[in-house]
């Protein structure tokens, strides 16, 4: 009976009046994920221009609605990272599956285990860290076209080895995390570092992963302060919550978007942003 009823209500979706169709659309979307595999099944058999962007922007529909509970619901868990920004690579990608994203990660991380022992200095594994993540597997600051949406998606950045300073630091926060060094996100304006903080408050110096995991102190983040004439407060040196990183990684694609036209993704983002606050 369901897929009759569906399928009765798409074959209303090429009439001209609007009114209509907004009426069978809401129909169709109370159905939710249900429809979609009749919408995309009517998608690929029918040559009706306007009927394929009507069942396009329901599709579209359906799928960020998932994206929106999805985040509630990591918003209500325990926020894993990894988690988080493959939450927001659907956006883009909402077929997307974490299966391969994680699976990247751990073989990452396998590899910097095998080098590390209880023997070195903080110092000494972020040089491990370093040399497996930049010059073993590759990753790099996409400072050629930094602002590009895909820097921006985990799927993106684990496949293309390039990333922005948020996306390179979720992976490097992640393969941390499984490895029990205590490295945490520093919400810096402007840019996104990443502290060795034993105590998650006093930090043992700093890392920019945009520069192959670069290792600066405190002072760097004055002189920064300074030059963007911005008055220090403490979150600018300490740790800062997975919650945020996912919030600073929303908060650079409405940027992006924005700056290069695409309103819709724009004000979409902003309503993922606004669940996140």
């Amino acid at each position: 009976m369901l897929i009759k009823e569906i399928q009765a209500l798409i074959s209303l979706l090429d009439d001209p009046d609007t009114s209509i169709f907004d009426d069978v659309s809401r129909k169709i979307i109370s159905y939710g994920n249900d429809a979609i595999p009749f919408l995309e099944n009517a998608w690929e058999n029918s040559f009706d221009h306007l009927v394929q962007n009507r069942i396009e922007d329901i599709i579209h529909h359906l799928q960020f609605q998932n994206i929106k509970l999805e985040l509630i619901n990591w918003k209500n868990s325990e926020q894993d990272l990894i988690d988080g920004a493959i939450i927001i690579a659907k956006y883009q990608y909402p077929d997307l599956e974490g299966d391969k994203i994680i699976a990247s990660i751990k073989q990452i991380t396998q590899d910097v285990w095998l080098e590390l022992n209880d023997n070195l200095t903080a110092l000494e594994k972020i040089k491990v860290l370093n040399r497996i993540v930049f010059d073993v597997h590759g990753f790099y600051g996409n400072t050629k076209n930094i602002n590009s949406p895909k820097n921006s998606y985990i799927n993106n950045v684990i496949e293309r080895k390039k990333g922005n300073p948020i996306t390179l630091g979720i992976v490097y926060l992640a393969i941390c995390k499984k490895l029990n060094i205590p490295m945490y996100g520093v919400d810096v304006p402007a840019h996104f570092i990443l502290s060795y903080s034993e105590d998650e408050k006093n930090a043992l110096f700093y890392l920019n992963v945009f520069n192959k995991g670069t290792v600066f102190g405190q002072h760097d983040i004055d002189k920064f302060l300074d030059q963007l004439k911005v008055e220090p407060k403490d979150e600018y040196y300490t740790a800062c919550s997975n919650l945020t990183i996912i919030k600073r990684l929303v908060q650079h694609l409405i940027y992006t978007y924005d700056s290069l036209g695409y309103i819709e993704k724009k004000e979409e983002l902003e309503e993922l942003y606004q669940l996140l606050s």
